[in-house]
């Protein structure tokens, strides 16, 4: 199993799992818990797997936000619903937009396949994985591939705070140069929190690196970036080698079409296309 194979079937996932993020549905049925703080159903929903979570809890596993912006909405999340309805209302929302988009298409092959992928991660040292990984799983097909979608993403995540932390890569030194690598700079910049002097001297420490310049990445950025990524696909093989080469492949060859539904549908921002 190479680690460019395993990426290519996490991106193809990672199209599905991602409708959580931007779908309109998904951010009216977070509005109907009455929360005013920035993000704060994006909180809620994916940390609902710890429980109640503290805040300090979440600054830890998701990294790159602002500690500052989860303080606002956490714990106020769970004075307005529980974990579980925070969760519940997310999956149903996803569920919504992807029949939306997507119809009722024959998901019963790639399902299988995403299954048996999962079936070969393991939770040490993955606490956002650990927690979702004892989540049921829905009833509907569709939202089951998404939820297949969800662990391997988690699983991966994981991974890759643990490959940024070894680069020597601070959260917004992080989002300062995977934006830069991924063309997402005005995405992560509005969505991550940070003051704009927090963002300005995190691209001051990335320039004394010698990681950016002027134009952008530098060479040794560029290295720096490829590298963290090359770590996190290696973190993150153990899934699809347990599924094979063969299954792989075609796990990628099955969700193609659905892939690119979601993309013509203008759900998604295009550069999510670079992932996988």
């Amino acid at each position: 199993m190479t680690p460019q194979l395993a990426r290519s079937a996490w991106g193809s996932l990672e199209t599905l799992h991602v409708v959580a993020f931007f779908a309109p549905e998904v951010q009216r049925a977070y509005d109907r818990f009455g929360v005013p703080a920035t993000r704060a159903g994006y909180f809620a929903a994916r940390s609902s797997a710890f429980g109640a979570a503290d805040p300090a809890l979440v600054v830890a596993t998701f990294y790159v936000f602002s500690p500052d912006l989860v303080a606002r909405a956490v714990p106020a999340v769970w004075a307005a619903g529980t974990p579980e309805e925070w969760a519940t209302a997310r999956r149903d929302a996803v569920g919504t937009a992807l029949h939306r988009v997507l119809g009722e298409p024959d998901v019963a092959e790639v399902l299988e396949l995403a299954r048996e992928a999962v079936a070969g991660l393991g939770a040490a040292g993955r606490p956002l994985y650990a927690a979702w990984s004892g989540a049921d799983w829905p009833e509907d097909p569709l939202l089951q591939l998404w939820h297949a979608g969800l662990l391997v993403r988690e699983h991966r995540g994981d991974g890759h705070v643990t490959a940024l932390m070894a680069a020597g890569l601070d959260p917004v030194e992080a989002l300062v140069t995977g934006g830069l690598a991924s063309g997402s700079t005005d995405f992560v910049r509005t969505t991550r929190g940070w003051s704009d002097a927090e963002w300005t001297a995190g691209e001051r420490r990335c320039r004394d690196r010698g990681l950016v310049d002027d134009g952008g990445l530098t060479d040794a950025g560029r290295a720096l970036r490829a590298d963290v990524e090359a770590t996190t696909d290696r973190l993150a093989v153990a899934g699809w080698a347990h599924l094979g080469a063969d299954g792989t492949q075609r796990l990628v060859g099955l969700v193609a079409p659905l892939r690119e539904r979601l993309f013509d549908s203008g759900l998604l921002p295009d550069w999510i296309r670079s992932r996988g």
